[in-house]
């Protein structure tokens, strides 16, 4: 069986490339006016899968520039009103759809009040874009399973390549330039060694730090939505406080350990959960031999993460078929949620 899910996981390589083909003059314009007047503040508004990309994109902002980047609680502005200073900032909202209520509607009132706005957006008519002064599209074509892929991916891409002309960063310029190289490599690694753990598990912890943050928190809730499993990621410092309590004989816990400053210390995790009698997938590049899955590299750490959720989709969507789930129509999900 081949499920939309898989196909358009695949397919995440190739609408990458067609996304870093297009657009370079608006991502240069864009990160002209952004230098050129700085914003006071920066805020993100997403939900979902959208926010976990806008959280990687806020990871790059922040450890690169020093700037403070909030994820906002959009009930502040729909449902409280808060009186949330606009001029001079930007506002950075990520959706496949963009026909959710409770992001177009602050994003307009961002936008009303002399805000930057900008959005990361699949669907290039939509009230998403409409409410926006820089829609950029993600280029990712048309998603059908419920479970987003190829859209979160190329919101990754997508948020790189912002933070890259708005910083003028060449590194990260440089290496998106083979990222559709790296995430074609890591569809074609081999991670069915975690079938048999997972696929009569009921509940386990996703682990990641610094950038991979982001994906692990992603990978929490495709476990959640496609397999019915009680996942829950935390950060590799967070883990080590109250949630070790849940830690006995058996828990699963996958842990992403993506190059950079957090590795090690990601590391030393697994081989204390291990200890504990933890169940540990570790998912680590190649040169880290108590791996148990390979994580494909980026030309940068940075980008790393984009390729890590590469692999993960082909496993995760494995699991879900291995438990009797049709991972394209998870139950009581549709593909828009229309929320205040």
């Amino acid at each position: 069986m081949t499920t939309k899910m898989y196909q358009e996981a695949c397919a995440s390589a190739a609408q990458v490339a067609l996304q870093l083909s297009l657009d370079t003059d608006r991502y240069e314009a864009l990160g002209a006016a952004l230098r050129g007047s700085a914003p006071t503040g920066i805020v993100t508004i997403a939900r979902g899968s959208s926010d976990h990309a806008a959280s990687y994109f806020s990871y790059l902002v922040m450890s690169r520039t020093g700037q403070l980047v909030t994820s906002l609680p959009m009930s502040l502005m729909t449902l409280y009103r808060a009186p949330i200073a606009h001029q001079r900032m930007l506002a950075v909202s990520v959706s496949q759809s963009g026909r959710s209520p409770d992001l177009y509607g602050p994003m307009q009132m961002f936008t009303d009040a002399g805000a930057t706005t900008v959005a990361l957006v699949n669907a290039a008519q939509s009230p998403l874009a409409d409410a926006v002064q820089w829609p950029l599209a993600l280029h990712a074509g048309p998603e059908e399973s419920v479970a987003a892929t190829k859209s979160y991916i190329c919101s990754l891409v997508a948020a790189a390549r912002l933070a890259a002309v708005w910083g003028g960063y060449l590194d990260l310029i440089a290496g998106l330039r083979n990222i559709s190289s790296a995430l074609a490599t890591a569809c074609s690694l081999d991670w069915s060694c975690a079938l048999p753990a997972l696929r009569d598990a009921d509940r386990l912890l996703v682990i990641g730090r610094g950038p991979g943050l982001a994906i692990a928190n992603e990978a929490a809730l495709k476990f959640k939505e496609t397999c019915g499993i009680q996942a829950e990621a935390f950060s590799g410092a967070e883990v080590q406080h109250g949630p070790m309590a849940l830690v006995d004989t058996g828990y699963i816990i996958l842990i992403f350990a993506l190059r950079g400053p957090a590795q090690a210390s990601l590391l030393q995790v697994a081989r204390d959960m291990r200890q504990r009698g933890a169940n540990v997938l570790l998912a680590a590049p190649d040169d880290v031999a108590e791996r148990d899955l390979t994580l494909a590299t980026a030309d940068i750490p940075d980008l790393d993460p984009i390729v890590a959720i590469q692999s993960f989709y082909l496993l995760v969507e494995a699991v879900s078929r291995a438990r009797g789930i049709d991972p394209d129509a998870p139950r009581h999900l549709s593909k828009i949620t229309s929320t205040l």
